[in-house]
């Protein structure tokens, strides 16, 4: 099972996002992402990461005053099984990765590359997937039930 969607971003933060669609399964083409609908939940979290990252990268650049014209992450969910399976929903045994890809455009030195692409790393969203994340929930107290 794979995912993939990719994120351009402009130095005015105006953001575009391409995605696989969800309603044309074995499509490779990506599509302009309108709605919410237009994405998966692997597609909501990538392109959440994404765009995160592409904003942390053009505030850093904004502040040090770096020539960054636009970020293009391209980032892909992977989910490998650890057996053969002929439904694989019911298997719990697997491994899961995101690899991003990030193109810096723009008249930049190598050595300013390498220094947005250490800080593109800061992204909160990168840091929660990256060392896990406890998430607990609960019912909502009923208000009003008639």
């Amino acid at each position: 099972m794979s995912e993939r969607v990719v994120i351009h971003q402009k130095s005015n933060f105006d953001t575009d996002i391409r995605s696989l669609d969800p309603h044309m399964p074995g499509s490779t083409d990506l599509h302009k992402v309108k709605h919410i609908a237009d994405l998966t939940p692997y597609g909501m979290l990538l392109s959440s990461l994404g765009s995160c990252t592409a904003v942390v990268v053009h505030t850093y650049a904004q502040y040090h005053g770096l020539k960054l014209d636009e970020v293009e992450v391209t980032a892909e969910y992977q989910r490998t099984f650890k057996q053969d399976c002929e439904d694989c929903t019911e298997i719990d045994e697997y491994k899961e990765q995101i690899t991003m890809e990030i193109n810096f455009l723009g008249g930049l030195t190598a050595q300013e590359r390498e220094k947005l692409f250490k800080v593109s790393k800061q992204c909160p969203i990168h840091k929660m997937l990256k060392s896990g994340i406890d998430v607990k929930s609960r019912m909502a107290d009923a208000y009003n039930q008639s």
